[in-house]
């Protein structure tokens, strides 16, 4: 401490020497007065003093100092003696660090003062601060022997609860006034250490949670503060207030403690019920938040609560970077040991909105959809309306694919909407592993007979397929869809159709191959077949039906009169007549056979006109190119100089090309010829000869 000089206002002048009359110090005085125990006095002086001190321009900072000390010195002496209020009222006025104050409630300071580090105090107050560790101690030294005992007497044990009380209640009105002064003077926290801010902090946080007063702790987290998690969590922990934790770590943006304090409530490892629906509010926090990473964290753990909702987050991560596909495979193998459900869901998800392309998954779903579908026969009730069905489709007269008629005629349920999808998942599909599917199928061809068609069709086994269709499910529009699509027994007009129906646009959608790398994949709403297919394949596959028909034997003839008639232009004439049964009626050629000699002869007169107007146009093109090869002169080919019987051939010849009109013909030689020599030449004259005589005779002269 900066030490303050008295100054004399008498002075004695002697023969030998200068003597001043000194007054006491203010330290000394109060020193004085505390020594005999006035307390009362001690404070008016440093009252008065104060008060002086504040009245002056500028402030000395000795005096500031020295009145520092004094108040210290009389709070402290307050605290002794358990004159708690005064004790709070003169250690403030005297700017005590708060954590020497603190340091005597062990409760309040944590693991604050076992850091390293030094509290500066005045060395005379040190040497006569109350040497008890605690305020209880000082509290138990005070209480007055009471029989039987100190500890044991009920107006002892009263009183050591009273001031208990009201040594807290000084502390919080300290400490709160503290922060309040420290808001004005150091609102960035940068003149003290922070270590004392957080200690204030701390201490408060304890206190108001020991006080059981939430709406003073709730009020000092939301106020800046410089409370460490490490110090409050335990705090929070102990009074089970949950809800202001989650608050604290919103706050602080501790996104990982605040889930896992969520999911503890969630599951009832906590419970606060001002915490009303925690695993709502992981929903919505993961929802806004959008990060991959804590998504999928969270994601396996919420499929266990709410798996819906748990599928709907997972999905709603963007993005088909090849980086994430490995991330999905192991997301998926995380959630399917989760749960079945949700693992199925996340599965569909993959192969339906991300377009997957990986075999293994398409093969999951595929065997995923058989395992329902036989689920689904094992229920008595269920077998028998398929098998209802599908003799019910037999015997009716309706022209409707199978597949549409029993959409429309089973009741809604859950077992329909497991046959549909797995119907269009296994036409759409291209990569499970069709041998294998079929095996689990064959068992139940009766009632899956139409499965059973879609996969021979994948296996290219054609005959069979239309076999199935035609003879065992009876749906000859399928058959005859199964020719035109070269192998397909469900349309992509007949799957748009049914998921805009029955909800099943996703399995609808499927029937698109994906899009290139850059390009949108069009909608279900305008789903149209990519694939082609050769007309020669059409060929081959109407055969097969026409064969297949007509082992029906006579009970198939109208069928099989229908598609000669429809399929006319498909089968060849020769062909259907050396299939057909001599004892089958004429009619039911009969009309295959008129449309298809009328196409025959409309094809060779169609043939005719043609070949005339292409003569036509030739003579037209002759007629318009001969006046311009007729200015360009003729192409003459002469006689080479030689023997006269080579000249006569060379004659011959040349007379022989010109009669078939191939008259080699050079005339720019014979051109260059005449006008280096300057002389007139004569062309040779030549007859044009057809089968009726001579055309033309006429001689030219080339000048």
């Amino acid at each position: 401490m900066k030490s303050s000089t008295s100054r004399s206002n008498l002075i004695l002048l002697g023969s030998n020497a200068v003597y001043s009359l000194l007054p006491s110090t203010l330290i000394a005085q109060v020193e004085a007065l505390l020594g005999a125990h006035r307390i009362e006095d001690a404070v008016d002086m440093a009252d008065e003093q104060r008060r002086r001190v504040e009245a002056q321009m500028t402030v000395d900072e000795g005096e500031a100092d020295e009145l520092r000390y004094v108040y210290q010195r009389i709070g402290f002496q307050c605290l002794t003696e358990t004159l708690f209020d005064d004790a709070g009222k003169h250690l403030f006025h005297g700017e005590l660090d708060p954590r020497a104050l603190i340091s005597y409630y062990p409760e309040f300071t944590g693991a604050l003062f076992e850091m390293d580090g030094s509290i500066e105090v005045f060395s005379g107050v040190a040497e006569r601060m109350p040497s008890e560790e605690s305020i209880d101690d000082i509290i138990r030294n005070y209480s007055p022997h009471l029989p039987p005992d100190t500890k044991t007497s009920p107006p002892a044990v009263e009183l050591r609860i009273i001031l208990k009380i009201a040594a807290t209640d000084m502390l919080r009105a300290f400490l709160r006034k503290w922060r309040r002064k420290r808001r004005l003077d150091d609102p960035g926290g940068t003149l003290k250490p922070k270590a004392l801010y957080e200690s204030v902090d701390v201490a408060l946080a304890r206190m108001y949670t020991k006080d059981q007063d939430k709406t003073e702790l709730i009020t000092l987290l939301r106020e800046p503060n410089d409370i460490g998690l490490s110090d409050i969590e335990p705090i929070l922990v102990d009074a089970k207030w949950f809800g202001v934790l989650c608050d604290l770590y919103q706050q602080r943006s501790e996104e990982g403690k605040l889930l896992d304090a969520w999911s503890r409530l969630t599951t009832g490892e906590w419970e606060d019920p001002e915490v009303e629906d925690p695993l709502s509010k992981i929903f919505t926090f993961l929802g806004e938040k959008k990060d991959r990473h804590l998504i999928q964290q969270w994601g396996v753990w919420l499929t266990k609560q709410d798996p819906d909702r748990a599928i709907k987050l997972l999905t709603s991560l963007g993005g088909r970077r090849q980086s994430h596909q490995e991330d999905d495979l192991v997301l998926l193998q995380q959630i399917q040991e989760s749960d079945p459900s949700a693992g199925a869901q996340y599965l569909e998800h993959l192969v339906f909105q991300k377009r997957s392309q990986n075999p293994t998954l398409h093969m999951q779903l595929a065997t995923l959809y058989v395992d329902q579908l036989l689920s689904c026969l094992e229920e008595e009730s269920i077998s028998k309306l398929w098998r209802a069905k599908a003799a019910s489709y037999s015997s009716s007269q309706t022209t409707s694919p199978f597949l549409s008629y029993f959409a429309s005629t089973t009741p809604e349920s859950e077992s329909r909407r497991i046959r549909l999808k797995t119907i269009l998942f296994l036409q759409a599909s291209e990569l499970y592993n069709v041998d294998s599917i079929r095996s689990r199928l064959q068992e139940y061809e009766k009632l899956l007979s139409l499965e059973l068609a879609i996969i021979e069709g994948k296996l290219g086994n054609d005959r069979m397929a239309l076999n199935i269709l035609v003879h065992k499910l009876h749906d000859s529009s399928s058959a005859e869809a199964y020719c035109t699509l070269g192998g397909e027994v469900v349309p992509a007009k007949t799957a748009q159709s049914l998921g805009e129906r029955f909800g099943l646009q996703q399995w609808a959608a499927l029937f698109v191959p994906p899009a290139p790398a850059g390009k949108a994949r069009p909608a279900a709403s305008t789903l149209k077949r990519q694939k082609t297919v050769s007309e020669e394949r059409k060929r081959e596959l109407t055969r097969i039906l026409l064969e297949v028909y007509m082992s029906g034997g006579e009970a198939m003839s109208d069928r099989t009169a229908q598609l000669l008639g429809a399929q006319a232009m498909n089968l060849d004439v020769v062909d259907v007549l050396s299939l057909i049964p001599p004892e089958w009626p004429l009619k039911v050629l009969s009309s295959f056979l008129e449309r298809s000699f009328r196409r025959a002869l409309h094809s060779k007169h169609e043939g005719q006109i043609v070949k005339a107007i292409a003569s036509s146009e030739n003579l037209a093109v002759a007629e318009s190119t001969w006046l311009t090869l007729r200015e360009q002169g003729a192409v003459i080919e002469e006689a080479v100089d030689g023997d006269d019987e080579g000249d006569i051939e060379d004659e011959k010849s040349g007379a022989e090309k010109a009669l078939g009109l191939g008259l080699e013909l050079d005339e720019k030689s014979a051109l260059r010829s005449a006008h280096d020599e300057g002389e007139k030449v004569r062309g040779y004259v030549v007859d044009l000869v057809s089968d009726e005589g001579i055309l033309s005779h006429e001689s030219s002269s080339l000048t």
